[in-house]
């Protein structure tokens, strides 16, 4: 049962307050148990709060779905927090052949600017030749010309022109600033996540019973996983881990990196389809003709062109479960832009609350918002299908960085406070936690992998995936 002291209290206010943005049974948290080290995601802002809540509300979904197909009593919910951390950085452990990845390119990184701080991300080819084509640099320029450049101008104004070419650049604002700008505002009028019908009517969904050792709720459902990056790619994963079988979908022609297939690509499968193509789109065609569920973590409006707006979906598909994530929201001045974890830490305030004394932008330990909405996805999919088996119908679910990040600097009992020079709250290393612990290894295609166990855990439920990432791009767009 759910501890009662002070300290576990505080453990379950944020899965109190994530259970219910799910539409969740609040009773059915009597089922979950915390356990682990403390001190782990240590930082100004509440990190462990949000890790821990927003896994703890996905393996409820996932426990609440398996009683729901077996008809059984609600498996218990254990939590345990260094599982969690560790998966919470789980590409910073990922090892392929003994070689850690390198997560951020050269040009990803906090600028001093003529008035403040600017954070840039470069990662990916294309976003780095539009982020020195902005800057007036030629393709071979490196960190000292871009800085030379930088230091000389407003962050506000390089984030205007790097945008407009496309390029992906934020000037730091500290959340009073955030909140008193255009995207910011409408967004404080926004839940930490929105689930709502979509479209006609449709029977209640039919779900066997899956009985099996281990149980995977999720077991005969079918996922088109159109995400990238790192949320939707954790929410997917989570799923594959549950017993769905995902598919993602990418396009030929965006280039993805194969270390970041190969920390969240377990249990799914990887196809490369051109929409815009004859052949491509009836592939996909296909394949949404027998689906359950869409992801999608594109800017909002970038597949509408394809058919994939959710209400054209729906209609397509009535039945149809849609879950859509983007980095800054649907709506307002930014609804359309593309984003990142990094970019939304420190336009949302986060790097100024974690700041050292002298005023450096700081980041979390760990991609949080990232992980934290993946989970949330997860949750809000599992959601879903539990209540269409009740009720029918078609449903939304709609997600972003943004409002994670929200819910981190003003929803988690937390009043963050300016750094101070002696401030050591970050630093201070957590007692009894051995990452190890956590870690496994397993061939693949792409080399021995050392990874990070899942952090969703539930009684008689998967440990582990059933199979390892793949190749990236290199299966057939069928399903199993």
């Amino acid at each position: 049962m759910e501890q009662r002291d002070d300290a576990g209290q505080r453990k379950a206010l944020g899965t109190h307050q994530a259970w219910a943005a799910l539409g969740g049974d609040p009773g059915l948290t009597e089922r979950i148990s915390y356990t682990g080290p403390p001190g782990l995601l240590a930082a100004r802002l509440p990190v462990m709060d949000l890790a821990r809540s927003t896994v703890a509300v996905c393996a409820l979904a996932a426990a609440e779905l398996a009683a729901r197909r077996d008809g059984g009593p609600l498996p218990a919910v254990r939590v345990d927090d260094g599982a969690v951390a560790t998966a919470f950085v789980s590409e910073r452990h990922l090892r392929i052949d003994g070689r850690a990845p390198s997560n951020f390119a050269p040009l990803s990184r906090f600028w001093r600017t003529a008035d403040g701080w600017l954070r840039t991300h470069a990662n990916y080819p294309h976003h780095r030749t539009r982020l020195l084509g902005a800057l007036g640099l030629p393709d071979t320029a490196g960190p000292a010309e871009a800085e030379a450049v930088i230091a000389g101008r407003r962050a506000e104004d390089l984030e205007d022109t790097v945008y407009a070419a496309g390029g992906l650049a934020v000037a730091a604002r500290t959340p009073e600033e955030w909140s008193a700008h255009p995207q910011g505002a409408i967004l404080s009028r926004h839940p930490l996540l929105t689930r709502e019908p979509l479209g006609a009517d449709a029977p209640p969904r039919t779900l066997p019973a899956r009985a099996g050792d281990p149980v995977r709720p999720a077991a005969g459902l079918r996922v088109l996983d159109l995400t990238r990056v790192i949320a939707g790619p954790v929410a997917t994963r989570t799923l594959a881990l549950l017993g769905a079988d995902v598919l993602r979908i990418d396009a030929p022609q965006l280039p993805e990196s194969q270390d970041a297939h190969s920390d969240t690509g377990f249990g799914k499968r990887s196809t490369a389809l051109d929409l815009g193509s004859p052949s491509g789109r009836a592939s996909f065609e296909a394949l949404l003709d027998e689906a359950d569920v869409v992801v999608t973590g594109y800017r909002p409006g970038a597949l509408d062109r394809f058919g994939l707006a959710p209400e054209v979906l729906a209609e397509r598909r009535p039945g149809l479960v849609v879950a859509r994530l983007s980095a800054w929201g649907d709506d307002g001045p930014w609804g359309g832009r593309r984003g990142f974890d990094s970019l939304v830490q420190v336009a949302t305030g986060i790097a100024a609350v974690e700041a050292d004394g002298a005023g450096t932008p700081g980041v979390l330990p760990a991609q949080a918002l990232d992980h934290g909405t993946g989970y949330l996805l997860a949750a809000a999919v599992l959601r879903a299908l539990t209540e269409q088996s009740r009720t029918g119908g078609s449903h939304l679910a709609t997600l972003a960085l943004t409002r994670t990040a929200r819910w981190l600097v003003h929803g988690l009992g937390n009043k963050p406070e300016r750094p101070t020079p002696e401030d050591t709250t970050a630093s201070t290393p957590p007692t009894g936690y051995d990452p190890d612990h956590y870690l496994r290894e397993t061939d693949s295609p792409a080399g021995r992998l050392r990874y990070a166990l899942p952090p969703v855990s539930f009684h008689g439920g998967p440990v582990n995936w059933a199979t390892p990432p793949g190749q990236w791009g290199t299966d057939a767009p069928v399903w199993r």
